[in-house]
């Protein structure tokens, strides 16, 4: 996986502001790597694979990044996708998509640093009285570290260091900062 990520240039090198906010020297562009119908199509296999059987009714992922990935998932286990998105910094379900109670929920990310979206897309899955299945990301940059359901599943899991802003060495060099990620921050 790792290989697939430097092929199609999608592990880039630099000064990055993720989405959670953190600083990074590295950052997973999945887009890249997704533009690909190969690379879609056997990353998101692998992640159904390990879902099939569980009795995932819907698919939901955080917009922007685990769309395209949770799309795919969601296909490939022939149920519906979803997705929740942001308005005025709070994370909703809008675009009539609903959730009924009990419905069986698997959320799909493409990258997970903090799991702070996924986090709070499984909050809108409790309060709608749904069941969560799991969570399934492409990456998970904290090597395991965040766990947000008993079934956590990442095609690949690696340590990647990060910074709260205050600190980043790279800030401290002066390196200038690029904020690659869905979700509009303000630069540090």
């Amino acid at each position: 996986m790792l290989d697939v990520f430097k092929t199609t240039g999608a592990l880039l090198d630099g000064h990055f502001k993720l989405t959670s906010g953190r600083h990074s020297n590295a950052y997973f562009q999945c887009a890249k790597v997704l533009q690909h119908p190969e690379h879609l199509t056997a990353i998101c296999s692998e992640i159904a694979d390990h879902f099939r059987g569980k009795g995932v009714e819907t698919v939901i992922s955080p917009a922007i990044g685990g769309i395209v990935v949770g799309t795919e998932v969601g296909r490939q286990l022939g149920v519906k996708t979803i997705f929740a998105e942001r308005k005025e910094g709070t994370m909703t379900i809008r675009r009539g998509f609903t959730l009924e109670p009990n419905e069986r929920v698997l959320v799909i990310e493409d990258v997970i640093t903090t799991g702070g979206s996924v986090a709070e897309v499984i909050e809108l899955i409790k309060s709608a009285g749904a069941t969560l299945v799991g969570v399934g990301s492409v990456v998970d940059r904290s090597n395991g570290r965040v766990r947000l359901a008993d079934d956590h599943f990442s095609l690949l899991s690696m340590e990647v260091i990060s910074y709260t802003p205050e600190e980043c060495p790279l800030c401290k060099a002066g390196v200038p900062i690029d904020a690659p990620g869905s979700r509009a921050n303000k630069q540090n």
